[in-house]
């Protein structure tokens, strides 16, 4: 017999816990933010539509479906199955944190604070919840397939991410590579820069997008499905030793940019998160470039 569907519902901790969790009472974190020129009624009632929205969420899931609940930090460590439904309640960014740990499991989005959140990924609100989950189990439901970006070290170990991969230092030193495209002849340029960016089209309406328009925006940005990515190096520094003429590009999704360490660790990361790195050593070479994955975004 097939298991029943799983609902996953996915939040993290909300502004007004963590400062209870800090502060010790709902008072002692008052006046520590009146102190500092803010109102704690403004934090807590995002932290209640939070909640409410959860609540609203869960009561319209059918009665014979399984449910659960993850919280962002515990994500590297949730098991998630192929018969998962998985809510995101809360901001856009909450939907790339866990788009890495999914194999084509639907994904709803549901925007607890409407105008504060672009709504790119959480698209819909909690009253939407009973319609989404007919949706999300039916075979010609309203699916959004967005492209997703990977990296792969030459010791097999592999990050995935739905916005962009950020290869550098950990903190603000220098990372020091050498770069090369693969069907560019085998050029390569050795480098010293704050590190590379590689994004999505869905990463486009974020950090990606920044370091574009700083670059002019002579790239065309790509859409979220489209199977193209592009690339930036972050201050590239030029001396004798190291060069400033690849730093930036596009790849199509045969495409691989590679870069191999020649400092004693560089990380990579997907999505900001930090807490969930792949590190790298002196000599080794990481691929990146679109992953054969896929988010599965209900509509």
């Amino acid at each position: 017999m097939s298991l029943a569907p799983r609902v996953v519902l996915v939040h993290r901790t909300s502004e007004y816990e963590e400062l209870v969790a800090r502060h010790g009472t709902h008072g002692q974190a008052a006046f520590f933010l009146s102190s500092r020129g803010r109102d704690i009624e403004e934090v807590a009632e995002r932290h209640r539509r939070t909640r409410q929205a959860l609540t609203e969420v869960t009561s319209a899931i059918p009665l014979t479906w399984r449910q659960t609940r993850v919280e962002r930090a515990d994500l590297d460590r949730f098991l998630f199955g192929p018969e998962d439904v998985v809510v995101v309640v809360g901001q856009d960014g909450l939907v790339a944190n866990v788009a890495k740990y999914l194999a084509g499991q639907p994904v709803l989005g549901i925007d607890t604070d409407p105008g504060r959140n672009p709504g790119v990924l959480v698209r819909h609100r909690p009253a939407d919840a009973a319609r989404l989950f007919a949706s999300a189990q039916s075979a010609r439901g309203d699916f959004d397939e967005l492209t997703m970006v990977e990296a792969v070290a030459d010791d097999t170990q592999r990050l995935v991410a739905l916005n962009e991969i950020y290869l550098g230092a950990a903190g603000h030193r220098t990372a020091r590579y050498r770069l090369g495209l693969e069907d560019d002849g085998g050029v390569v340029e050795a480098q010293a820069s704050s590190g590379v960016i590689v994004g999505t089209g869905t990463g486009a309406t974020g950090w990606i997008r920044s370091v574009w328009q700083e670059r002019g925006g002579r790239l065309r940005l790509p859409s979220p499905t489209e199977e193209r990515l592009l690339w930036f190096v972050r201050e590239a520094w030029p001396s004798p030793a190291t060069g400033t003429s690849l730093v930036a590009g596009e790849l199509a999704a045969a495409t691989r940019l590679h870069l191999t360490v020649e400092s004693e660790r560089l990380v990579a990361f997907g999505d900001g998160m930090e807490t969930d790195a792949v590190e790298l050593t002196w000599g080794q070479t990481v691929r990146v470039g679109v992953c054969r994955d896929r988010l599965l975004l209900v509509n």
